[in-house]
């Protein structure tokens, strides 16, 4: 019998909150994200004590680099798991909670707001992306920043994998890639421990243009945009990332 892909619940909800997920991407670059945020935090010429949104955060990596750096920070996922484990490293001015970023974020205003490391785009739905776009500029303060980590969709299909397969901790996984419906997937299966298991990602083909709509339509001004972690100038067919800075008068 294939474990996983319950019909009542969202891929997302589903697979984060699985060890496996943690698993599968457990070789996540910790020094190329604290070169980023460096890298961010400098140019935002980011003040001590500033107050910061990470949503969703996971397991809290990005919060626990920033509140090293000296800043405020509250981390907010979905996943259950991933808020507990986070919550292991709270300390000074670093705190976790669950939240589902379409629903409002209404505990506190924060002079930054940051969505990193492409958690947008989840849903099946353009009103509930239009939702989480609200979230974060509703959690922002008047002069506040945002910023938006996503992948280069344009790279991301023009050099997609279409099958491999990747042994961690034991486990192969077979990983195969496409584009259908306007969202790129990624199908997940591995058998573990005698049993098969099936999981599915799925993300909104967004580009550019698509985020400068939504930065102009809730009234925020783009600041800058990057197209990789060292903050290079974003080239549509070749840069790693689309990064968006924008700010809200």
């Amino acid at each position: 019998m294939v474990q996983g892909q319950d019909k009542s619940k969202e891929w997302f909800d589903e697979w984060f909150d699985t060890t496996y997920y943690h698993i599968l991407y457990s070789n996540r670059d910790d020094r190329e994200a604290e070169l980023f945020l460096s890298n961010l935090s400098s140019f935002l010429e980011m003040k001590p004590g500033s107050s910061v949104l990470d949503l969703p955060c996971g397991k809290g990596r990005h919060a626990v680099f920033l509140n090293q750096k000296g800043f405020k920070v509250e981390g907010a996922d979905l996943s259950a798991n991933s808020i507990l484990e986070a919550q292991k490293t709270q300390a000074d001015g670093l705190s976790f909670r669950m939240h589902d970023i379409r629903e409002p974020y209404a505990s506190a205003k924060f002079d930054y707001v940051f969505n990193l490391f492409t958690s947008f785009g989840y849903f099946d739905k353009e009103e509930e992306n239009e939702q989480a776009f609200a979230t974060l500029v509703s959690a922002m303060t008047t002069g506040g920043t945002l910023v938006i980590d996503f992948m280069n969709t344009h790279k991301a299909i023009n050099c997609m994998l279409a099958e491999e397969t990747k042994t961690i901790q034991g486990i192969t996984f077979t990983l195969k890639r496409f584009v259908r419906d306007g969202f790129i997937v990624k199908e997940i299966a591995f058998t573990d421990q005698g049993k098969s298991h099936f999981y599915t990602e799925r993300v909104k083909e967004l580009y550019s243009t698509d985020f400068s709509s939504y930065i102009q339509r809730f009234g925020l001004k783009v600041k800058a945009e990057f197209g990789d972690y060292t903050l290079s100038p974003y080239q549509e067919l070749t840069s790693d990332r689309y990064i968006v800075i924008a700010t809200l008068s």
